[in-house]
């Protein structure tokens, strides 16, 4: 049994190395694009050890007590036969795949088995010659496999006496735990973890079929179905009340595949210096209204404070959720919430979906993605870099931080980078997206910054040290030549704390945000304001005519604004002037007028609020399923 065993991890490993060398053979022009030699087959050497482990984990645990088995001999032979065609069928298939979709086989394959007839007759009308070939090496990789593993060769060896059986599964469990979990840091290792650029088929190329499917239909759990929580609408209702409530054009010609595209006309004219403005996104970790001074919170930031007197600040700005990714999704991507994940968690969202960086790569811009963390945490990497920015500066890259913390390195060391990029040379306009790490628990941050009050391992004190960190960045930024031609966007990715008995705690959700630099005008906006109207509003202040599919509102115009839209578990909560109209799982739909932050009456729900609240609890999923969240250019024939 342990020799089988053993035969199939070094059949296994070779296999998968040498179908990784001959990808990366065929794809050489786009390896050598990207340097990708070494991290594709180091990232590869790291998931294959991950796929074999799950093989043969089964199969370590019982082998102490039943290895020497003739029984057991054939029950294992016939596992890892089984995986070994698995394995095979997998990378066999994957250059028809790439061809097709140019990617490795990923959820598609599964999604297909669905449509047998029409799937397997088009590979035969169209490939029957390469079909036929893959069916026939099928063939032998099994024989070959049942020759090396199939069978036991040699005199069974069992492991003698229980306390050495009960040792061998001890060691045993730890070393393929090890192998599966990829790393000893803080998260398991996943696609994020290896993805190095931005060409998605790349970074597949470190990963291998099998493995590239499994996770794909694992993260299947993240999509869950909001029609069957909320109810059914006709799509194109949906699709006309989403494009109504977004202050698109109704006549307008729209993309067929893209329905939510239009024309962005900017109400600012484009910048006139020698070349477009710089764009920075500050997204400031779970930094809710309660700690921010200027918005009536406790006296906690007094930097941020004193930029929302020099800045374009909105006093009644909403996040879209209480997570990260919902930020992060909303302000980059400017997309909605849903009942499902955030789409940076997706699978069908790592590649040729919609981002600001996919947009203004267009247009001559680098983007850069800065984070004092693990970028594969919530596979922020890989939807990044799958999605348009062009470098990713995280955790491992800074050296000699100030200081780190169970979540990365300091909100200063993360300015400081910051400052460096902006401040150094560049021939092009740069977009970059700035994400912070302090204000999180532990509540963990450098000695002789801040003063201190009470525990000094609180929430409170992680919010003075962030705002500490961000006032020295401005006050650096703002003396040098690079504040002029920038535009500042500040705001928070959620609150710290979500919680109370309100179907959605409305006041949780109310968070800073605030554009600023040098160009920009400072004024107080009251304003009803949604996460996903800033990235829209950001286009026309950089005076881009454009097209996008977002459904944010520029806030330019003075009409715009006044609705916002958020996610709570499994509630959703569409907030228009003072009513919050909120959805649940098989619930009837409530309305409540919002008079204070602690305080709601409940009224009779309006129906056609309650219908353009569906509207947007539903678009979301439509738009990702029929993967209509895009631009033309990024579009699949």
């Amino acid at each position: 049994m342990y020799t089988q065993i053993l035969n199939f991890v070094l059949c296994s490993a070779l296999l998968l190395t040498a179908s990784r060398i001959a990808l990366m053979v065929w794809q050489r022009d786009r390896v050598v694009s990207v340097n990708g030699v070494g991290p594709i087959l180091l990232g590869g050497l790291r998931i294959d050890a991950l796929l074999i482990a799950l093989a043969v984990a089964p199969l370590l645990l019982v082998a102490p007590w039943l290895a020497g088995s003739d029984d057991a001999a054939d029950v294992s032979g016939a596992w890892l036969v089984a995986a070994w065609a698995l394995i095979c069928l997998l990378e066999l298939s994957s250059p028809l795949f790439i061809v097709e979709y140019d990617a490795r086989p990923n959820r598609l394959y599964v999604d297909y088995l669905k449509h047998p007839q029409e799937v397997f007759g088009m590979i035969w009308k169209g490939y029957k010659f390469t079909a036929i070939a893959v069916v026939l090496s099928l063939g032998g990789f099994i024989v070959l496999g049942y020759e090396a593993f199939g069978e036991e060769s040699t005199p069974g060896f069992r492991v003698p006496g229980v306390l050495l059986q009960i040792g061998v599964l001890l060691g045993s469990a730890a070393l393929a735990f090890l192998a599966i979990r990829g790393t000893l840091r803080h998260r398991p290792i996943n696609p994020s973890t290896v993805a190095f650029c931005g060409d998605p088929l790349m970074n597949t190329l470190a990963l291998n079929s099998l493995y590239n499917v499994l996770y794909a239909v694992y993260s299947m759990k993240n999509e869950r179905s909001p029609a069957d929580a909320y109810g059914k609408m006709p799509p194109q209702e949906i699709l006309d009340t989403v494009r109504t409530s977004a202050r698109m054009n109704l006549a307008a010609a729209v993309h067929p595949r893209i329905p939510t595209l239009h024309c962005h006309v900017p109400t600012v004219a484009a910048h006139g210096g020698t070349r477009p403005r710089n764009v920075v996104l500050i997204v400031q970790e779970s930094l809710g209204a309660k700690y921010t001074g200027h918005l009536g919170g406790l006296d906690l930031t007094p930097n941020l404070d004193a930029l929302s007197r020099q800045a374009w600040t909105f006093t009644r700005a909403y996040a879209t959720g209480t997570r990260s990714v919902r930020g992060l999704e909303a302000l980059v991507a400017g997309f909605p919430p849903s009942l499902s994940d955030a789409v940076l968690r997706l699978p069908d969202a790592q590649s040729r979906f919609f981002t600001l960086a996919h947009l203004l790569r267009g247009r001559g811009y680098r983007s850069r993605f800065i984070y004092g963390g693990e970028a594969h945490f919530d596979n922020m990497k890989s939807f990044f870099l799958g999605n348009g920015f062009d470098d990713l500066h995280d955790r491992k890259t800074f050296r000699n931080p100030a200081f780190v913390g169970t979540w990365g390195v300091s909100d200063e060391d993360m300015f400081t980078r910051l400052h460096e990029l902006l401040d150094g040379p560049s021939d092009v306009p740069t977009l970059t997206l700035a994400f912070s790490v302090t204000n999180h628990s532990p509540w963990e941050y450098p000695s002789g910054r801040i003063t201190p009050q009470g525990e000094p391992a609180s929430v409170d004190n992680t919010v003075r040290y962030a705002d500490w960190a961000l006032g020295q960045f401005f006050e650096r930024a703002q003396q040098c030549d690079y504040w002029k031609d920038t535009i500042f966007l500040v705001a928070a990715d959620h609150e710290a704390r979500v919680g109370g008995q309100q179907r959605i705690p409305l006041r949780y959700f109310h968070i800073p945000a605030l554009i600023l630099g040098g160009a920009v005008q400072p004024r107080l906006d009251d304003r009803i304001v949604s996460q996903i109207d800033l990235p829209v509003t950001l286009l026309s202040l950089l005076g881009i005519e454009t097209e996008h599919p977002m459904i944010g509102h520029d806030l330019t115009a003075p009409d715009a604004g006044g609705r916002a839209m958020m996610q709570y578990g499994e509630n959703f909560g569409y907030l228009k002037g003072r009513d919050l109209l909120v959805l649940e799982p098989q619930r009837p739909p409530t309305q409540w007028r919002y008079e204070a932050p602690e305080h709601y009456d409940a009224v009779a729900v309006d129906e056609a609020l309650r219908r353009e609240a569906l509207a947007h609890a539903l678009w979301p999923d439509l738009a990702y399923r029929s993967r209509a969240y895009t631009l033309p250019g990024l579009l699949l024939e």
